[in-house]
């Protein structure tokens, strides 16, 4: 199985994160990829790099789409692939007319259908998303849900407490989140002011930054809050915490509830579209109203001092990971998906 894959996302996020995860995850598989990328994340192109993908990048101009169109036509005329997978609307908006029957056009939120015309394969991040790409009329056996992972393979030792300025025996909540008025951080500070023992990691970096330091700094929270700006080492954050929180008020997806799940800690979550569409209340997490304060404090507290409840959390959201969002049942369904993809193209070469 060859796989070219063509993603122009930020240097930072959450899709853009799973697309190297997918990477690393088929090239674990055995599956023979390159990749037409942009040239903004030095962290993406080493795991491309480790991953032996052959990297072009790009600027991905909007101004001037055709020279990326040239240097995705040169590469896949080199590289010959079985299927072109395009993360996000940006991509697709590239792919290739001749192409078309093995161009498959990937959505992490509620994308238009518009950008994926020279796509005849779609796959959403969850049964919702590919729902709303058949309602937006593609063609209903060319549509399939293919779910992220979360890539957290190996357990990671612990940040120290002392590196974060951290007390060692306070309880700690995490967020893993763009300081994004999408996300909800807003609502977390509010709810943190009844927890006064309570400390919050927020790592994430966004163009709230500034209002929501300042947010902290008026409800007198300063001691308790700490920016951490963009982090790649999720899984020694995640296992130092106590309490993952993320209130986002607009989530398709959120790979951060795989990861709790994965690092094995309790999980308060809002329910924004993707969240409520994959977590069970009160079983694998805490489900709460977005944008409602007093039922994320409560939420949380409860999460944290009800350790009978937390541990119960815990086993189901584990349970809930290994049957569904490992590296193996990833690399499992894009391959079986890719396999289809090739084998309908090739009716029509």
């Amino acid at each position: 199985m060859r796989v070219l894959h063509v993603m122009a996302g930020a240097a930072s996020g959450g899709a853009e994160t799973m697309m190297a995860d997918g990477v690393e995850a088929l090239a674990a598989a055995g599956v023979t990829q390159a990749a037409l990328i942009r040239d903004n994340s030095p962290s993406r192109l080493t795991t491309l790099k480790l991953a032996q993908v052959e990297t072009v990048t790009d600027r991905f101009s909007k101004l001037w789409p055709w020279g990326t169109k040239f240097k995705l036509a040169k590469l896949a005329q080199g590289f010959k692939p079985d299927v072109i997978h395009h993360w996000m609307g940006r991509a697709g908006q590239v792919a290739l007319p001749r192409y078309q029957a093995r161009n498959l056009g990937w959505y992490g939120g509620y994308y238009k259908l518009s950008r994926f015309t020279r796509c005849d394969w779609h796959a959403g991040v969850t049964p919702d998303i590919a729902a709303h790409i058949v309602a937006e009329g593609a063609a209903a056996d060319r549509v399939v849900t293919l779910r992220t992972y979360a890539n957290l393979c190996q357990p990671a030792p612990p940040v120290t407490r002392e590196s974060l300025s951290t007390p060692d025996n306070v309880p700690v909540v995490l967020s893993l989140a763009r300081l994004h008025p999408k996300k909800g951080l807003d609502v977390l500070l509010d709810a943190l002011v009844g927890l006064p023992d309570v400390y919050l990691w927020m790592a994430g970096d966004g163009p709230l930054e500034a209002d929501l330091k300042s947010q902290a700094t008026r409800l007198g929270l300063d001691e308790r809050v700490r920016f951490l700006g963009w982090r790649t080492d999720r899984g020694a954050l995640l296992a130092a915490c106590d309490v993952v929180a993320f209130p986002s008020r607009y989530e398709p997806f959120g790979t951060v509830t795989v990861e709790a799940w994965a690092a094995r800690k309790p999980l308060v979550v809002a329910d924004a579209a993707g969240p409520k569409a994959t977590v069970t209340p009160n079983v694998n997490a805490v489900l709460v109203p977005k944008d409602n304060v007093a039922a994320l404090r409560d939420g949380l507290a409860r999460a944290l001092t009800d350790q009978s409840f937390a541990a119960n959390l815990v086993e189901a959201g584990w349970q809930a990971y290994q049957q569904g969002y490992t590296a193996e049942a990833f690399s499992k369904a894009a391959c079986m998906l890719y396999k289809r993809i090739a084998a309908r193209a090739l009716t029509f070469t």
